[in-house]
């Protein structure tokens, strides 16, 4: 399965300044084995979007590598589509999808398929919209709008890691980094790390939106035990690492080459991290 965290920030007067999506990068065959390295987060390049899914690994994998190059290449909605008419052609895309999907391969798929999708407005640009769509063998598509919380807070948590990650949430907003985006990222790590599931494991993958009016989606690099990772996969030493932001398990803005917190960076120690159980 997957553990998949969504949450909002906000400045000090509760004004919405970015939105993102963490997950793990495990994808399992059961109890048979597991790959540690699997793509689960999506960022659009030419527009304020960004996608997760859980549960059903095959087809997500295929189509929203799709749907990604769709929207940048204006194939999927225009320029100044808002974020519901975004979130309709998003869906109306993976229905069309489904449809052509074969019936002769459910018996080897997964009896639910979570896909959640985060947009930001392209006018009104700190105005974030949050929408679940979900697949289940029993009762088919049905989607949902996700009301954002009044301040830095979580929007969303699915997968089977879920419960693990609200228990330990719950302990770090006891903590002197509560209300604050860090705080958030901070839990998904320490929760990935120690986490029991073992479904879940892999780096930490992540992706982000920010209220400046022209940008796009942002895809991070992530530093886990002294080595560089971008969406679950290992990045090889001699590669450049420049057009990439980085960070760490503190959610600290790094340099990709040194791997260290970039220089002027604000230090976001994890005061509440557990001794880690996975590595």
């Amino acid at each position: 399965m997957t553990l998949l965290v969504s949450w909002l920030a906000t400045d000090k007067k509760g004004t919405p300044t970015s939105a993102y999506i963490a997950a793990d990068s495990r994808i399992s065959w059961g109890s048979v084995g597991f790959f540690d390295h699997g793509r689960k987060v999506f960022a659009f390049k030419n527009s304020p979007d960004i996608l997760g899914y859980c549960g059903d690994v095959l087809f997500p994998s295929i189509v929203l590598g799709q749907i990604l190059e769709m929207g940048d290449r204006g194939l999927l909605f225009p320029p100044d589509a808002t974020c519901k008419e975004r979130f309709d052609a998003i869906l109306a895309q993976l229905m069309h999808q489904f449809q052509h999907y074969p019936h002769t391969v459910e018996q080897i798929t997964v009896d639910t398929l979570q896909i959640l999708h985060i947009s930001r407005d392209p006018l009104k640009n700190t105005q974030f919209a949050c929408y679940l769509m979900e697949w289940r063998r029993s009762s088919g598509w049905k989607s949902e709008e996700i009301d954002p919380p009044q301040q830095v807070g979580v929007l969303k948590v699915l997968g089977s890691g879920e419960r693990e990650f609200e228990e330990n949430l719950m302990r770090y907003e006891k903590g002197l980094d509560q209300g604050t985006s860090r705080c958030v990222f901070q839990c998904f790590c320490d929760s990935l790390f120690n986490i029991k599931d073992y479904y879940c494991g892999g780096a930490p993958q992540l992706v982000g939106l920010y209220t400046n009016p022209k940008s796009s989606g942002i895809t991070y690099g992530i530093i886990k035990n002294s080595q560089r990772y971008f969406l679950g996969a290992l990045v090889d030493k001699t590669a450049s690492y420049e057009g990439v932001e980085w960070r760490n398990e503190f959610f600290e803005i790094c340099d990709g080459s040194t791997m260290k917190t970039k220089k002027g960076a604000q230090k976001q120690p994890d005061v509440m991290r557990r001794k880690r159980a996975v590595l």
